[in-house]
């Protein structure tokens, strides 16, 4: 009688690491084909992420999921300013001999994308940004809600709900504890939470008038780099609202902006096959001459 081999999923692939820079980066992946690396939110570590949202993303490209310096499973020196999360990112692509690759990220790390896509725009297919914020001032700001569950010591179903989804509508809800349902499945190797002094004491250091610095130029260099520009909002984003999009919709060459109805701060933990054959299309279907 043979021996059963488990089938690798998002809920039990193991976490790698690399060495690189003086510090551990902490990484897993899944799936095989064109590399897509993905950042994580405010608080996020590798076990953040909703296992259906990169089951279904595997099965069109190599997904790489990683622990910023510092925080979760990686060492260095923690933080949450966009330039050094972006240095995560090049360096692990560096480390893993990934040249060319099309970059993600959700909330907080939606910005360190846009940095990432800034800093080596000619390494990078495409930008994905899932409920984030452009760079420089914006006319909308976090609702305080946010704040109020967000900087909880521990957040239960109840603030996962309200932060990732949209409490109003009962099939969100639903959404929200299937979510966690699949989150909570992973039973071994588990990234480390973030200690609350250590996430507080990030988010103070980041305290400045505008959410998004945009130190680098950004904002001017996205609207006209040309590299396809995917933003995947819920219709109430009540951390970076989706309305400081709608005034770029023209302005930024390249980018594509949806809106999806009915969800919150993460439509890819509501709706993890849509979101995910959505972020496929893209990939597959835009490239830098359709777009310049």
């Amino acid at each position: 009688m043979g021996l059963t081999v488990e089938t690798e999923t998002a809920s039990n692939v193991r976490t790698r690491f690399v060495e690189t820079n003086g510090r551990t980066l902490a990484y897993r992946e899944l799936g095989e084909g064109a590399p897509l690396i993905l950042c994580l939110r405010f608080r996020g570590v590798l076990d953040s992420w909703d296992p259906a949202f990169l089951d279904a993303l595997a099965r069109s490209f190599r997904v790489i999921t990683f622990d910023y310096s510092g925080m979760g499973q990686s060492t260095g020196k923690p933080s949450y300013q966009g330039e050094i999360m972006a240095r995560d990112v090049i360096e692990l692509a560096d480390a893993l001999g990934i040249d060319s690759f099309a970059i993600g990220g959700w909330s907080l790390g939606g910005i360190a994308a846009q940095v990432v896509t800034a800093t080596v725009p000619e390494r990078i297919t495409h930008a994905v940004l899932i409920g984030t914020t452009p760079p420089g001032p914006v006319e909308h700001g976090s609702e305080p809600v946010f704040l109020e569950r967000a900087l909880k010591p521990f957040n239960d179903l109840d603030d996962e709900t309200v932060l990732f989804f949209e409490p109003e509508s009962a099939s969100s809800r639903e959404a929200a504890a299937a979510s966690n349902a699949r989150i909570s499945a992973r039973t071994t190797d588990h990234s480390t939470p973030i200690p609350p002094d250590i996430f507080l004491t990030l988010l103070k250091e980041r305290q400045e008038s505008d959410i998004f610095p945009d130190r680098g130029g950004y904002r001017d260099f996205l609207a006209t780099c040309g590299i396809p520009i995917l933003v995947i909002a819920g219709d109430h984003e009540i951390v970076f609202p989706t309305p400081n999009w709608f005034a770029l919709n023209r302005v930024w060459k390249s980018l594509h902006l949806l809106v999806l109805p009915q969800m919150g701060h993460g439509p890819q933990h509501q709706a993890p096959e849509l979101v995910a054959d959505l972020i496929a299309s893209f990939l597959r279907n835009r490239s830098r001459s359709d777009v310049a």
